[in-house]
């Protein structure tokens, strides 16, 4: 079911700071941010070679990411990210599985396609998003 990484998401408590280190330090390349107000984040996609790194850093003062700050203050590993060919199969599959899906209604992610979370509990700890693979006609 799920395809490659698609990225690795990283909170973050200064994003200019951040933004810097990969692009001063690091030499990568670093896009512009991107508000997602939907999600409660800005984004900056870092792009490597063989994959990408999102840095996240909360948008308002209702922004989901705050309450992670809050409890990692220097920042972390806030999710890792797989593409999937389709996002309501996916879905479904999971639930066959009896594996939790946070939203079970799928948003529209940084990349422009749909995307879900499925809860640490299920996934070994960690938060995965699964995002329906771009299409090659697009």
């Amino acid at each position: 079911m799920i395809g490659r990484l698609n990225h690795v998401a990283i909170a973050v408590p200064d994003l200019n700071q951040a933004i810097a280190t990969y692009r001063d330090v690091l030499g990568a390349r670093v896009e512009a941010p991107l508000d997602l107000v939907e999600h409660g984040v800005t984004v900056v996609f870092v792009r490597l070679p063989n994959t990408n790194v999102e840095l996240l850093h909360p948008l308002g003062e209702n922004s989901p990411l705050t309450r992670f700050l809050q409890r990692n203050p220097g920042g972390g590993m806030h999710h890792v990210c797989y593409e999937v060919p389709d996002i309501r199969a996916a879905i479904e599959q999971l639930r066959t599985h009896g594996l939790a899906v946070l939203d079970p209604e799928p948003k529209i992610g940084a990349h422009g396609q749909p995307v879900v979370f499925l809860h640490p509990k299920a996934m070994g700890g960690v938060l995965v998003e699964l995002e329906q693979q771009a299409s090659l006609d697009s």
